[in-house]
Formats: C-alpha cells, sequence, structure tokens
C-alpha cells in the first residue's frame, strides 16, 4: 500500500526526478526530511484519502471525496460530507491521529512504520493506526505501549524521510 515508487536503476536521473515528484495537479509537494503526518506516496492524501472524522463518528474506515477536500498543514485530507470536513477544520488536534498516523506499536519499538488506514483503534478520544491486525491487538492490550509510544514520537520523528 504505501511501499513507495518502484523506479529502476537504469532510468536517468531526470526521468527519476519527474516520475517521483508526478502527483495530481493542485496537491502539496510530497513531505520531506522532519514532516510527521504519513501520506501515501501515490496519491499524496493523509490516511490515502479516508476520512478521519468518519472513525469516530461511524467507527469505520470511510474512504473521502474529491467534493471535500481540506489541505491543512501543507497536508491533503478528504472527507465523505461537508459537515466532516468542517468539524475537522474546526478542530483539527482532536481528528488527527497520534503518531502522524503510523504504525502505534513501531512508534513505541522507536521505529516509523507505515500503517493501513483500515487498521485503527479510538482509544478514549484519540485515534491510533496500524501496520497489522497483531500489532493493533497488542496495542490495545497492553497499556504500557501507549506510554512508551508518546515517550519515543519525538525522537521518531527525526528518522521520518518521505
Amino acid at each position: 500500500m504505501l511501499a513507495g515508487i518502484g523506479l529502476s536503476c537504469a532510468l536517468p536521473f531526470a526521468a527519476v526526478a519527474s516520475r517521483a515528484s508526478a502527483l495530481p495537479p493542485g496537491l502539496p509537494q510530497m513531505p520531506s526530511l522532519g514532516e510527521s503526518m504519513q501520506r501515501d506516496n501515490r496519491s499524496g492524501f493523509a490516511l490515502s484519502g479516508f476520512d478521519p472524522v468518519a472513525y469516530f463518528l461511524n467507527d469505520a474506515a470511510v474512504p473521502g471525496l474529491p467534493d471535500y477536500e481540506l489541505i491543512s498543514d501543507g497536508t491533503v485530507w478528504r472527507f465523505a460530507s461537508a459537515a466532516n470536513r468542517d468539524a475537522f477544520r474546526e478542530a483539527p488536534e482532536v481528528y488527527t491521529p497520534r503518531f502522524g498516523g503510523f504504525d502505534a506499536s513501531g512508534v513505541a519499538e522507536g521505529r516509523a512504520v507505515d500503517a493501513d488506514p483500515r487498521r485503527f483503534a479510538v482509544i478514549g478520544s484519540r485515534l491510533y493506526f496500524f501496520r497489522s491486525d497483531e500489532n493493533r491487538q497488542r496495542f490495545l492490550a497492553e497499556a504500557t505501549l501507549r506510554v512508551k509510544a508518546q515517550e519515543r514520537w519525538s525522537a521518531v520523528t527525526t528518522l521520518i524521510a518521505r
């Protein structure tokens, strides 16, 4: 899913550079070193285009629609409805996932691991994502992992290169 762009080493540098930056028109550039929100490498959308508000309202991963996009802090978000977009606009800190949408179990281990936005948990009033169901179950079962992830997040953000 978030494996990156597969490019052959035989391509000239100019061809590689033009392919790597070929995002749909109107999207901000891909994240660079130090940016902390996970984005889909192909689309450029946060959470691969899933609606961050729907996780709270529907307890489900609901795809956002092109009609309801919002750019917040240089990141493109999609929403399933205008009401969800407006709720996010009013309180992005409530709906933005913890640890930039990276696998919370990976962060607890001190690593930035891409997550699958269909594997999530709302714990208290915070949204977390995971790479696998096993990571999700472990994170839910072991409360100490939440503490470790919180402690290690600032160090992990320095390792993120997109």
